[in-house]
């Protein structure tokens, strides 16, 4: 075979293997390095990093170009599907740990969030590709006092402020009023420690920035009164013991037995307090509110689509006037209603449910648990699932 040959012989088996990934006829974006580092922080993205040789690749390339066609072609989507060939962009695949054909990693803000080692069906990514969109909330664990005092976090302090009364200091490690503050603070939450209406607690703000910016903490130690989640007031007394217990004492009435502190003042709400939670204003929802009491009758025929939830939950609040919407659109439907529990204040039903993240939602039919919804939290998305469920239902 002559050098001309050779070389058109190399050509079109190149073209040949190309043809499969790179023809351009398929709706996923094809990335290069360059479009890749630009455009992957723009949206979230599932990247497919391949080699054209590949034949688990080959496999997988019509479910891929079905997802591309889906998430790529609508005007609302949320998600970019893309690919990466392995081949050309070496460094890249380097770069992001590609180790074999092929990778699928779904990348939000940017990062990195989660490596797919499932099934290749298209069932079974679209499952995974809804439950990255709509993740579940992890449920953060209550902080475990030490001597009375409460250690919190950027994940479990809304969680505790949410309900009754909190006296926090906001503090840095190396702060010299806050060092000379810690053993009164100490002693106070010792004070307190078995006091039903009231916690002592604390929140490094070097390791927890956030909190602490949310309540436009400027200076350590900043000693701040909560009640069911509202920053009430800022404390600027005197810093001794006796002091302190003082003001405790007037914010809860909590006066030991004998004394009599006057009436406590309201307190003027800042002007960046938190907004109360959406689930609170819901005089015209159609939404069932459902308890310990409640729950078995209410779920015990027909169809019963419940939420199970906490205030605080970002994910929660956002999905509050599609959930109403919902009960709006099935409200004249027979037998079938809309309910909400707040595991907030029904810890053991939800419990019961083993509620591990909020919201979840979960289908009754006639008493019995049909099933966990993991699909889209849009209201198209959750009037088709169950309109599906609903058999012989017009609306």
């Amino acid at each position: 075979m002559n050098t001309c040959s050779y070389f058109i012989v190399t050509l079109v088996a190149i073209m040949s293997l190309r043809s499969v990934e790179g023809d351009g006829n398929s709706a996923e974006r094809l990335y290069d390095k360059a479009t890749f580092e630009t455009t992957v922080g723009t949206k979230d993205h599932f990247v497919k990093f391949f080699a054209p040789w590949c034949g688990h690749c080959k496999r997988l390339v019509p479910v891929w170009d079905e997802l591309g066609e889906k998430y790529n072609t609508a005007d609302d989507s949320q998600l970019t599907i893309a690919k990466v060939d392995c081949t050309i962009e070496t460094e890249l695949c380097s770069t992001h740990g590609v180790t074999g054909y092929p990778t699928l990693k779904f990348y939000h803000d940017g990062k990195e969030v989660a490596k797919y080692k499932g099934k290749r069906d298209v069932e079974t990514l679209e499952k995974f590709i809804q439950e990255q969109l709509n993740p579940e909330e992890d449920v953060p664990q209550p902080p475990e006092p030490k001597h009375g005092l409460y250690e919190l976090t950027e994940s479990n302090f809304q969680g505790h402020i949410a309900k009754g009364s909190h006296f926090v200091k906001f503090y840095a490690p190396w702060c010299g009023h806050c060092k000379r503050l810690a053993p009164t603070w100490e002693e106070l939450a010792q004070g307190f420690q078995h006091s039903d209406i009231v916690t002592i607690a604390k929140v490094d703000c070097t390791a927890h920035r956030k909190v602490c910016e949310q309540y436009g903490v400027k200076g350590y130690p900043t000693l701040k009164f909560f009640k069911d989640g509202d920053d009430v007031d800022s404390y600027r007394g005197g810093r001794d013991h006796a002091s302190l217990k003082t003001y405790v004492t007037k914010m809860t009435s909590a006066a030991p037995q004998g004394e009599a502190p006057p009436p406590p003042q309201e307190a003027e709400k800042p002007a960046d307090a938190q907004p109360p939670s959406p689930e609170k204003d819901a005089e015209t929802s159609k939404v069932l509110v459902l308890g310990t009491d409640t729950f078995p009758e209410a779920i015990a025929s027909g169809t019963t689509f419940v939420k199970f939830y906490a205030p605080w939950c970002p994910h929660c609040q956002k999905l509050v006037p599609t959930w109403d919407e919902l009960a709006e659109k099935f409200d004249k439907v027979q037998g079938v209603s809309i309910a909400k529990v707040d595991c907030t204040e029904e810890k053991e039903l939800c419990t019961k449910h083993d509620i591990r993240g909020y919201p979840t939602l979960l289908l009754f039919q006639d008493g019995n648990l049909v099933e966990k919804h993991s699909g889209a939290r849009s209201i198209s998305g959750l009037e088709s699932y169950l309109t599906s469920k609903i058999p012989k239902v017009e609306l």
